[in-house]
């Protein structure tokens, strides 16, 4: 039987992270993945499909250039799917191949089958052909993801009612949809569509869309939604959904009714732990598939077996996700790790992005935090009016009493590029005045952090 130093499930941002984490450390490493390819559900049905699709429509429909020649105005007259088929593929196969060639430089082995528990040192693997194996392992780290929440009432059929793996495999541009589910999924999703013009009906059972986000950030994003079209409605649940040759209809439990052509149900997820056969060795899921570690070491109830990833939950972004692989696998084996920095950035790939990073205002005021805020609009820098950018501000908060930056939101063009900014000011401890004193490039969007500084610091006054 073979031995691994670490075994890793699941070949995603986390699985990656951890597997080539291991090897530099001079470990055995293999990677397990029940998939046809190396990339998990972020190169294939995730992070990188939806962002190239975003990208595609935001480029072939000329979204960002209607800002000058009008919202009729279009780079490619007729878009079809297979447009953004095209580019897709094309990211998919070149993150695969640069995947296998990190695995193969720092001498990682992979295989394609599905991996079950025996004990909390042995997996039984079983490949697509049917041939079996075991592999002894000194640690293992859980990174297999999850897959769309499916509701039996929900009549999933893929001509009509699709989950979001389904959706990237639309035979044709729908002329209308629905998306159910307020979170970032179907928000992602319904915007893009909208900005190729169709119809998009978004229905969140919440009062509100986008709970973490700064509450002034998501009502100016729900302004700039409803401006271009598109109908939200808000704080009622799906009491049935009925599909038929004549598209989907959707009823709520308030009495509204919603009709379309197709229907994207993108409410949750749930982990893929099923094949795992947990109960061997006496890990529990809750009831979406997700496991519960320590948020320190992201060891689970079997101190040799980790998880990271959308498997453990909230936030569920590929980039917290490589750092918990990371760390996981250096705790593992020994490595002591300075103390996590104090904030990280969300990044919403909508139309337009939203990026947040450090504390919201209603965070701030709950805490009792003296403070401040400044605000810039895009439109009213001088890139603003090059790039023809008519919505849009980063808000900075900020402490009246240190001064320091507690909070960077941004909604808008370049959101999740700009909140970098933000994000290393906040973990420096920078403070107003740093945006007040320093010189940015001119003309940037960039330079409106420089102006939202001004805007508070007129308000705090000098140190």
């Amino acid at each position: 039987m073979e031995f691994v130093d670490m075994l890793v499930i699941g070949s995603g941002p986390a699985g990656r992270r951890a597997a080539v984490q291991s090897a530099k450390l001079g470990k055995s490493v293999l990677v397990v993945d029940k998939g046809r390819r190396l990339g998990g559900v972020s190169v294939h049905t995730g992070t990188i499909p939806s962002k190239t699709l975003r990208e595609t429509v935001l480029n072939l429909s000329g979204w960002r250039e209607r800002g000058f020649y009008g919202r009729g105005y279009r780079v490619k007259k007729d878009i079809q799917a297979i447009d953004l088929v095209e580019r897709l593929h094309k990211t998919l196969d070149h993150e695969v191949e640069v995947l296998q060639h990190q695995f193969m430089r720092n001498t990682v082995q992979s295989i394609f089958a599905t991996a079950r528990f025996v004990s909390a040192n042995q997996v039984e693997l079983t490949t697509e052909a049917g041939e079996v194996s075991q592999v002894g392992f000194k640690h293992a780290l859980i990174a297999v993801g999850t897959r769309p929440h499916r509701p039996d009432n929900v009549p999933f059929d893929k001509t009509r009612v699709f989950d979001s793996d389904e959706f990237l495999e639309l035979e044709r541009i729908p002329r209308s949809l629905t998306v159910i589910g307020g979170g970032v999924i179907g928000v992602e999703y319904a915007t893009i569509y909208s900005a190729l013009d169709v119809p998009v009906t978004l229905i969140e059972a919440r009062d509100a869309i986008l709970d973490f986000v700064d509450r002034e950030i998501c009502d100016d994003f729900i302004h700039q939604m409803r401006e271009r079209g598109m109908n939200i409605r808000l704080g009622s649940a799906v009491k049935e959904i009925a599909s038929g040759a004549g598209g989907v209809d959707v009823t709520l439990m308030d009495g509204r009714r919603v009709h379309s052509e197709i229907l994207l149900y993108a409410a949750g997820r749930t982990g893929n732990v099923a094949s795992l056969n947990l109960e061997a060795v006496g890990i529990e899921v809750d009831s979406r598939g997700r496991l519960k570690v320590d948020p320190h070491t992201f060891q689970t109830s079997v101190p040799n077996i980790y998880a990271a990833g959308d498997v453990i939950g909230f936030p569920s972004l590929a980039s917290t996700s490589m750092e918990q692989g990371r760390v996981a696998a250096c705790h593992a084996f020994g490595i002591i790790l300075p103390p996590p920095p104090e904030t990280f950035p969300y990044g919403i790939y909508a139309v337009p992005e939203i990026s947040t990073v450090g504390l919201s205002e209603e965070q701030v005021r709950a805490q009792g935090i003296a403070y401040e805020c400044g605000i810039a609009r895009f439109r009213e820098t001088s890139r603003g009016h090059i790039m023809g950018v008519a919505a849009g501000f980063p808000k900075l908060i900020f402490d009246m009493n240190t001064r320091r930056l507690l909070g960077a939101h941004i909604v808008g063009e370049g959101a999740t590029e700009l909140i970098h900014i933000g994000q290393a000011v906040i973990n420096l401890h920078g403070t107003v005045d740093f945006f007040v004193q320093n010189t940015f490039n001119y003309p940037t969007l960039a330079e409106a952090y420089k102006v939202a500084g001004l805007n508070a610091w007129n308000r705090m006054g000098q140190a």
